[in-house]
């Protein structure tokens, strides 16, 4: 079977969602989706979720706060918004849903509204027990490489 060009593939609009409910809380990503495709079939009926095509991507939940990355169709985000701020509950367990973002990229949304950032890294060399060693720095960390294996330092220990 054959791709279909990229000018008739679907386009899709990801939607950055926090969630907060009691500490006690039991959700997991299964009862999340159902929520949500609850909420989409009640708020917009059956053609209109079939039309928004809901569907959780990635969740994360601990402690009574979580996160979720929901994908909607190009044209139906605001629907799409609207059926999630109806989630009013989940497994009995009330919770407290909300769009922190839109975005047309799953990486775009991931980095702008859910805090995961690109790991900037980069390779130098330093001197590291009197010898000169490579060394791999990402956000203000170093790991210098030693023989095989890496050990962790900061700034701090080659001033």
């Amino acid at each position: 079977m054959k791709h279909l060009p990229k000018h008739l593939r679907p386009r899709w609009r990801y939607l950055a969602v926090g969630i907060e409910a009691w500490p006690d809380a039991d959700l997991d990503r299964r009862s999340f989706q159902r929520s949500v495709w609850f909420a989409a079939q009640n708020l917009l009926g059956d053609a209109g979720s079939a039309d928004a095509d809901l569907s959780l991507l990635s969740f994360e939940f601990g402690d009574g706060e979580g996160e979720a990355l929901v994908r909607a169709r190009r044209g139906h985000a605001e629907r799409a918004r609207a059926a999630l701020a109806c989630i009013d509950e989940v497994n009995g367990d009330p919770v407290g849903v909300f769009v922190r973002g839109i975005s047309g990229t799953v990486r775009g949304c991931e980095e702008k509204y859910l805090g995961r950032r690109r790991e900037l890294s980069g390779e130098r060399s330093v001197v590291f027990a009197d010898a000169e060693r490579a060394a791999v720095e990402r956000d203000g960390l170093i790991d210098v490489r030693l023989d095989g294996a890496f050990a962790g330092a900061t700034e701090l220990d080659f001033e």
